[in-house]
């Protein structure tokens, strides 16, 4: 058996990082019908704090996203 990590293989980058940044405003949409919908003060107050989060992660992914499609165009050099 061998011991050898697996060769970095970035093709499906961009394609995963565009998955995570879709599902991560759904998740975003969801919380605030939520909200709206909650007469529950602390549920909201701990959903907006998600949200803010998801906001944050959203950022990095958009920053990480220009990053590897610019590298997928290069040829990953």
């Amino acid at each position: 058996m061998s011991d050898k990590p697996k060769p970095d293989d970035r093709r499906n980058n961009v394609d995963r990082i565009q998955y995570n940044i879709d599902k991560t405003i759904q998740n975003c949409e969801l919380a605030d019908e939520m909200i709206a919908k909650t007469d529950d003060e602390k549920a909201k107050k701990n959903l907006k704090e998600k949200n803010k989060r998801r906001e944050s992660s959203l950022e990095s992914m958009r920053k990480e996203i220009k990053d590897e499609a610019i590298d997928k165009r290069n040829g990953y050099k």
